[in-house]
């Protein structure tokens, strides 16, 4: 085993603990939510992760950015099984280690490989043309602004850089293999990257080498730098958009949730008789905190993409409210990070900071524009519910804060004294056809 092998083991074993470690943080965060069961109707569940997650079904419904997703999202996985040659690669000091196994099906492998990264090449640029010089209002509203932006357009950069790395590496390759030179065994079929080679051909022996070893190790570390910056990205969802959209919620968009304090109350009133509800722990009215939330709640937070395909249907939003269900996503996974930061530095225990997600983070403004129309949900790709956020804050603000908007108090008095919203009795309610 040589320096080069030793090298590379530590390299991948120091990336693998720390994409661990920052994992793990993660998963401890979204259990700071209240428990919530979604493991009911699984048959259902796997074809809808099948069809939304795995098939990118909500993707197209925007055409043009739904076929370059999905194009930038099957080329780097696919290409991305390579990782496991370059690994053993690495681990055993060989060259291309399947080539011999696969024979002319290795060949087919690394041209389907070169076609797909140049599509991610031409799809990520198309995305950077979309994003800073093409005017589309979801990429340019003010919750992006700063770091959200940055992340966006450093994530293209990456994706560039790798696909990149991987074709002039085969360019290299493919010289090497022509000159027939020790170690570079004549395997693979590189349609795209041939193109480039003519630019090697002066070059010698010892540097062409030294440019493939370059850009072989330039890929393989670029890949594990990728992998260890997503739990710092919007781009985590590679990884969560499989498990939030398994656990979506099944039932028909519209239908709240109830609570079963006051479904106790409604009932023992319609009926004395009834049995309660049996309820564990203190009884709270909606959420305050990300540990109020469920952990579903803080699982979207995780896996939202930023995308903004909810605030641009978004009706509060296109009437100029203060409403965002993106930065309501955005807002939550921010003040999650901030108590996961506060648990690590006192040693596994939250220590009141206090703030809280409703007020420090999200505004009473925000939360009372919201229609509760569902066009958020139904917009996002991987099935994030904000709304379910929005309703447990307002939850909060009225039976825990007593403070609704004047409008809704109003109305919740005339429906105490009435029965109705108005502001008139039940006897003049027919009033109006006398008229």
């Amino acid at each position: 085993m040589g320096l080069q092998n030793i090298l590379f083991i530590i390299a991948f074993i120091a990336a693998t603990a720390l994409f661990t470690i920052n994992a793990k943080k993660i998963i401890r965060n979204i259990h700071l939510g209240r428990k919530l069961n979604r493991t009911d109707r699984k048959a259902e569940r796997w074809k809808l992760m099948a069809r939304v997650a795995l098939g990118q079904s909500k993707m197209v419904v925007k055409p043009v950015a739904g076929f370059l997703h999905i194009l930038v999202y099957v080329g780097f996985v696919i290409i991305n099984l390579e990782v496991l040659e370059i690994i053993l690669d690495g681990i055993l000091g060989t060259h291309r280690l399947f080539a011999p196994f696969l024979g002319s099906f290795y060949d087919f492998l690394i041209a389907s490989f070169e076609f797909l990264a140049l599509g991610v090449l031409v799809a990520v640029v198309i995305f950077y043309i979309r994003r800073n010089i093409i005017y589309i209002k979801r990429f340019r509203q003010n919750e992006l602004n700063g770091w959200p932006r940055s992340d966006a357009n450093l994530i293209l950069l990456i994706e560039v850089l790798l696909m990149s790395a991987f074709l002039t590496m085969n360019a290299a390759d493919q010289v090497l293999q022509n000159r027939g030179v020790e170690h570079y065994i004549h395997a693979g079929s590189f349609p795209v990257s041939s193109v480039i080679t003519g630019l090697f051909s002066s070059w010698s022996d010892v540097s062409l080498i030294a440019y493939e070893r370059f850009t072989w190790w330039f890929h393989i570390l670029g890949i594990f730098a990728f992998l260890n910056y997503l739990p710092y990205s919007k781009h985590f969802h590679i990884i969560l958009a499989f498990p939030n959209v398994w656990y979506s919620n099944l039932d028909k968009k519209g239908r709240f949730s109830n609570m079963a304090a006051v479904t106790n109350e409604v009932n023992l009133m319609m009926d004395p008789s009834a049995v309660p509800i049996e309820i564990e722990g203190p009884v709270k009215f909606g959420a305050k905190d990300i540990q109020d939330l469920t952990w579903k709640n803080l699982l979207d937070a995780y896996t939202c993409t930023e995308c903004g395909r909810c605030t641009s249907e978004c009706p509060a939003n296109q009437t100029g409210k203060l409403l965002s269900p993106r930065a309501i996503m955005m807002k939550t996974r921010d003040r999650m990070e901030e108590v996961g930061k506060n648990i690590d530095v006192n040693k596994g225990e939250f220590k009141d900071d206090g703030k809280s997600l409703l007020h420090d983070y999200i505004s009473p403004e925000e939360l009372w524009a919201c229609t509760t129309c569902n066009a958020c949900v139904e917009a996002c790709p991987v099935n994030i519910d904000p709304l379910s956020i929005i309703v447990d804050l307002r939850r909060q603000l009225v039976m825990e804060e007593s403070a609704p908007p004047a409008s809704l108090s109003a109305m919740f008095t005339n429906v105490e004294n009435n029965g109705a919203p108005w502001q008139f009795s039940p006897a003049d309610r027919l009033n109006w056809k006398d008229e």
